[in-house]
């Protein structure tokens, strides 16, 4: 069996505190099991064969730390030490970088030294895989190019011109679905914003099997799926399905990445439930229920020439100006009715919105969920954010980007740009994420 030989190169601290914005517990998983999302990260993306991890490092300020909310409510530091015992498990070399300054480390720096030593090693390595959205390590991508080196940024925030210059990206949702279990396909249109219909198709090759060792938690998987799909009065949406499912099942989903088949739909099908169709969001009984009726795109949205910019550098979802305010409008309903998760997230917010007649994408909620988050107001935050705050947080990313790329506006641009995406100007978030506490 052809194996890529592989290096991976960690800064923890960037990359667990852009997941811990977006979703604190699966931030904590990441860090509690690296075993588990490293044995999928070795198949993911990759056509030359498995990824043999010759070079595993993890470089991690231990008096880093972040607030953690207790179930009393009370807020406590957790400690970036407290994962070094995990990765030293999962075969890492765990390299201790403190700061030197107020708010610098020295991983990238330290990063970017040892991949360039890796370059004169008598191994050759086929594959460098940087775990980091720092932008100081783009000339080092550089260098591994003109080596003719293949390389992966792993990164929830990572900037434009970094992940320019990369052979592959796994963005934050991608990452997510890495840590999670689920299914990462790197070739889905993730700047999709609006739903363009039902995809009818059943995925499953006859003869599929789950993977060894999973036969009885995939037997109770047939039975729960049956259960459900037996007595449905209507067709069944797909995503809440699955997070009963994974509620049910416990780490047996995410441990087997739904039983060896890569993705809860293949799952589903591999059960030839009689008379089963699905499509991108549902799944139905056509001898029970009617066909779900399909959706349709609006025609291309003509935007102001500052949003257009926008769309084309960053591609910021191009919807109507009207659905903006739904969006924060539901993503605050969410965060105030439910325990904030952002996969039920996405789905939970985009099934509400199609019950108002806007045919909005998961993909389009989750660029607006990351980049509040991101913006400093994360969805978890206790009290949940108001419709208004998360506007300002959103809006907020948007051009604090925007500037970072050189995309420069005047003032009456801005004010065009806040009043299209349904924010007032002049408003800002505390950011609430830390890597190291007060001196």
């Amino acid at each position: 069996m052809n194996h890529v030989r592989a290096a991976l190169y960690l800064d923890f601290d960037n990359v667990f505190s852009g997941l811990y914005k977006l979703d604190p517990d699966v931030a904590v998983h990441f860090a509690d099991n690296p075993a588990g999302w490293l044995h999928r990260l070795a198949t993911t993306a990759t056509t030359d064969g498995m990824r043999r991890w010759l070079v595993l490092r993890c470089y991690l300020n231990p008096a880093g730390w972040v607030y953690r909310t207790d179930q009393g409510g009370e807020q406590t530091r957790l400690y970036f030490s407290k994962f070094r015992p995990s990765f030293v498990r999962a075969g890492f070399d765990v390299i201790d970088c403190p700061r030197y300054g107020s708010t610098k480390n020295a991983a990238d720096i330290r990063i970017v030294v040892d991949a360039v030593d890796a370059l004169s090693a008598d191994t050759r390595y086929d594959e460098f895989v940087i775990a980091s959205g720092d932008s100081d390590m783009t000339p080092l991508l550089q260098r591994l190019r003109r080596s003719d080196r293949r390389t992966m940024i792993v990164s929830p925030d990572a900037a434009d011109a970094f992940t320019a210059i990369a052979d592959q990206v796994l963005d934050s949702q991608h990452l997510l679905a890495l840590v999670q279990g689920e299914s990462v396909d790197l070739d889905d249109e993730t700047a999709s914003e609006v739903e363009t219909g039902f995809d009818d198709r059943v995925l499953a090759d006859e003869g599929d099997a789950p993977a060894s060792g999973q036969s009885e938690a995939y037997e109770a998987l047939r039975s729960l799926v049956t259960q459900e799909y037996t007595t449905a009065t209507e067709p069944l949406n797909m995503a809440s399905l699955s997070t009963r499912l994974r509620t049910r099942l416990g780490p047996s989903v995410s441990d087997s990445n739904w039983f060896g088949f890569g993705s809860f739909a293949r799952a589903v099908a591999s059960l030839a439930l009689p008379n089963l169709r699905m499509s991108q969001h549902l799944l139905w009984d056509t001898s029970r229920h009617p066909a779900p009726a399909a959706t349709t795109a609006p025609l291309r949205v003509t935007l102001p020439d500052p949003v257009e910019r926008l769309g084309n550098q960053l591609d910021l979802p191009r919807i109507p100006q009207p659905w903006w305010p739904e969006i924060y409008r539901t993503l605050a309903e969410y965060a105030q009715s439910q325990r904030f998760n952002l996969t039920q997230c996405t789905s939970w917010v985009r099934d509400r919105l199609h019950e108002q007649g806007l045919p909005v994408s998961r993909n389009a909620v989750g660029f607006v969920a990351r980049g509040t988050s991101i913006g400093g107001c994360p969805l978890h935050r206790q009290p949940s954010p108001t419709a208004d705050e998360i506007a300002a947080a959103f809006v907020g990313n948007v051009l604090g980007r925007a500037d970072a790329a050189d995309i420069t506006f005047s003032d009456d641009e801005t004010a065009t740009v806040h009043a299209w995406l349904g924010a007032p100007p002049d408003n800002s978030t505390e950011q609430v994420i830390r890597t190291e506490g007060p001196s």
